[in-house]
């Protein structure tokens, strides 16, 4: 098998992808150890592959077309052929980033013909290697998706998982001062109550409920976890809650993020970036699933539990506005708070 050492890795995709790409990255490791690998990743994932065990270094592009002019684009051509790339692997299949790589004229360009969606893409005619993905993708776990491409080009049999940030000091002594902002209980429990969109949102209703049966149950704090647009939300979650639960949306960095719901006993969550971050760490969890379908999705964690009502419009790509259950989609209000508390209840006992 041919050696590379210095390859370039496309991921401008969003929060939860980029952590489920680091097993394919694992295993592009084992197939060459000796190899530098550097990520090219959106700003706002980037702390998630910095400091990471498998990753050298870690490029920044802002994949947004109005603000990419033509000036930019040349100017980080110019930056990927300065670093001699002699293979670059896509996980994303998108335009910008394989242009970016033919123009800087890496010899060796590998991607898939597909990986989001079965639809045909003009994009692979830049790539110099073609991995076909045979199987169903919605039947196919994301990660498997990713590291069918690097087994293909590989010849690798092997699997592996995801891998996050090294989790630092500094976030570790972060979370110790958030939790004693927390009453004294015996456990502490995290919720993540807000998905990308609204057929991911589990009800608040049922989120309500769940904390009211585990505080009769559990000496246990609560506290919600998220990114700083989903802090409101969550004000309106606690709003409606008949138990003390703080709010943590927006404190965290995502090694925070990690390092805090490591630190819980407990993880309930919808389908969304963070659920791929707290797997990584091994937490007990449960994560509900509305629209989008846990045969793909599934946390790859031992202690994950998923729950999903399989609807038979599931999954689906609609808005909620176009959802025929609308105001109260099946997919969502048919997974009840008393099957997620027996989960829950399962993972604390």
């Amino acid at each position: 098998m041919k050696q590379y050492k210095n390859i370039l890795v496309n991921a401008l995709v969003n929060l939860g992808d980029v952590v489920l790409t680091t097993s394919a990255i694992a295993l592009l490791k084992k197939a060459y150890p000796q190899a530098r690998i550097t990520m090219l990743v959106k700003p706002v994932v980037r702390e998630a592959v910095e400091n990471n065990p498998l990753i050298d270094e870690v490029m920044v592009f802002q994949y947004k077309a109005k603000d990419n002019s033509l000036g930019k684009m040349m100017a980080m051509v110019k930056d990927i052929k300065s670093r001699h790339f002699d293979l670059s692997i896509s996980f994303d299949r998108k335009l910008r980033p394989a242009l970016l790589c033919w123009l800087a004229g890496i010899p060796t360009r590998v991607g898939p013909d597909k990986v989001f969606d079965d639809k045909p893409s003009r994009v692979t005619w830049l790539y110099t290697h073609v991995m076909h993905i045979s199987h169903n993708l919605d039947a196919t776990l994301q990660a498997e998706t990713y590291q069918t491409i690097i087994r293909k080009f590989t010849g690798l049999k092997d699997h592996a998982e995801p891998v996050f940030a090294r989790i630092t000091d500094e976030a570790e002594k972060k979370v110790e001062n958030m939790f004693s902002q927390l009453p004294q209980a015996e456990k502490r429990i995290a919720l993540c109550v807000k998905g990308t969109f609204e057929l991911k949102t589990w009800p608040k209703e049922y989120f309500v409920e769940v904390v009211d049966a585990l505080a009769e149950h559990y000496d246990a704090a609560f506290f919600i976890v998220g990114a700083p647009n989903d802090r409101a939300y969550a004000d309106e979650v606690i709003a409606a809650m008949h138990q003390p639960v703080m709010n943590f949306c927006g404190e965290t960095s995502l090694v925070d993020l990690a390092a805090i719901i490591r630190k819980a006993d407990l993880l309930i969550t919808v389908d969304t970036g963070a659920t791929h971050i707290a797997a990584t760490t091994g937490v007990k969890m449960v994560t509900m699933y509305g629209c989008t379908s846990p045969d793909r999705w599934h946390p790859i964690n031992d202690n994950a539990r998923v729950l999903t009502s399989r609807e038979a419009c599931c999954p689906c790509s609609v808005r909620a506005d176009a959802c025929p259950s609308n105001p109260k989609p099946n997919c969502l209000w048919h997974i009840t708070p008393e099957m997620v508390k027996t989960e829950c209840m399962a993972l604390l006992n």
